[in-house]
């Protein structure tokens, strides 16, 4: 199976204006049988209420069933169990649950788009792209911004992006490089399938829910379309200086050598995106002076340069140890607030385990924070983290006794009470 894909890619890369029109024989019961392997088998059951588990049970008749269904013209794509989940300072996002059935075969067609689309999609796309993680986006900007002749920067965040995407500008876009009705067909009805909320099945004119396996895909290529090729092949060809892009997902962040061409990008961007369907958040887009040309221009005055939030970390035009300037990135407060309230409710909900569960619990937890934010200056506040969390689980213990022994020289002894330090892990981002 993988040989056909790697054919296809081969052929997209090689001719970039070439449209499929054969796709559909390659998913076969073997290629969906193979995809069942690289899927997340703890995700949530759909509106039907069937677990993996359960489709597993019966594997090869199931997806011999699908298949026979998707050949006959058969197939129907459920609504999406709509669920909320946190986003911070008391806001939800919305989730979409596709059946256990629709990921299997979402993630087979996204994997025959990805074989074409990788190709297509530029360096500087990072988000949901196999082989490419948040830690390339950050130091691709990095280089930008301490390498390059950069002194603003324009961040920006875009309102309700998955649900916001236009369907007919959506399958315009596929409809470029892929001529095959059964994919076309497939997708169409993934979007108009809609979303049940209480019970209710609502139909959605625009829009993919985030959850399913082929949201990713379709929402890189809307961007890929709407943003990437539009700014590479048109917008840099009018600049008068240096132009960089860095897009992670939904998330962007573009960096300039002149004000004037920042200017002319941030007026552009708004009709960009609204020709599209799509809204810039203005709370959370601005254009400021940005880089090692920043401190020059208010060297004097006691105004300290702007700073912005990207992927997590609060990036700040510094000055090193040696005097020169050094972008310095740290968690932002809301990266480090959404983490330690998840402990918090760790903690209250497993109050009743054992002294060492917790220990290894709250470890693992810890060690994936660090695992993501350990950069060079940001030790000091992932030892914070780490004493807020000591802090928490301290209060926890306590609360088990009104008698209890839980004093800092009974703790600090304790092989038990132990948490991991921070150390230097991604030396090179």
């Amino acid at each position: 199976m993988s040989t056909k894909l790697d054919g296809i890619a081969v052929k997209a890369r090689k001719d970039r204006k070439a449209v499929f029109t054969s796709l559909a024989h390659i998913i076969t019961p073997e290629f969906l049988k193979e995809t069942w392997k690289m899927m997340n088998k703890k995700g949530a059951s759909g509106v039907d209420g069937e677990t993996t588990k359960e489709f597993e049970a019966n594997l090869d008749e199931r997806i011999q069933d699908v298949w026979e269904r998707m050949k006959a013209k058969r197939y129907k794509a459920l609504p999406v169990r709509r669920v909320e989940i946190p986003k911070g300072n008391g806001k939800t996002r919305p989730l979409g649950i596709p059946t256990v059935e629709d990921r299997l075969v979402q993630r087979a067609v996204a994997r025959v788009l990805e074989a074409i689309y990788e190709q297509e999609f530029l360096d500087f796309s990072y988000g949901f792209r196999p082989g490419r993680n948040p830690h390339q986006a950050l130091k691709a900007l990095r280089n930008c911004i301490v390498k390059r002749k950069v002194r603003h920067i324009f961040e920006a965040d875009i309102r309700g992006y998955f649900n916001n995407i236009n369907h007919k500008w959506l399958m315009k876009m596929i409809r470029l490089r892929i001529a095959d009705p059964v994919i076309i067909g497939l997708v169409g009805k993934w979007l108009k399938a809609g979303v049940m909320i209480n019970g209710v099945v609502t139909r959605n004119e625009e829009g993919t829910p985030q959850g399913g396996s082929i949201s990713p895909i379709l929402a890189n290529i809307y961007l890929h379309y709407v943003l990437d090729l539009w700014f590479e092949k048109k917008y840099k060809t009018y600049t008068q200086g240096e132009a960089y892009l860095v897009r992670f997902a939904d998330d962007y962040v573009a960096c300039f050598q002149y004000k004037r061409d920042a200017e002319k990008f941030a007026r552009y961007m708004k009709y960009r995106m609204n020709k599209f369907g799509l809204e810039l958040a203005e709370e959370k887009t601005r254009l400021m002076p940005f880089g090692r040309y920043v401190w020059e221009r208010i060297d004097g005055h006691s105004e300290k340069p702007e700073s912005f939030d990207f992927l997590g970390f609060r990036h700040i035009s510094g000055i090193g140890n040696n005097g020169q300037f050094a972008l310095i990135r740290k968690p932002t407060v809301k990266s480090c607030r959404k983490f330690l309230d998840k402990v918090h409710k760790w903690l209250k909900e497993h109050s009743h385990w054992k002294r060492r569960d917790q220990q290894k619990q709250l470890t693992s937890m810890l060690n994936g924070f660090y695992q993501y934010f350990s950069l060079y200056h940001c030790r000091n506040k992932l030892v914070y983290i780490r004493e807020e969390v000591v802090k928490q689980w301290i209060r926890s213990l306590r609360r088990r006794s009104q008698r209890h022994k839980m004093y800092w020289s009974y703790l600090t002894n304790r092989e038990w009470f132990k948490l991991p330090y921070p150390e230097l892990i991604h030396a090179d981002v």
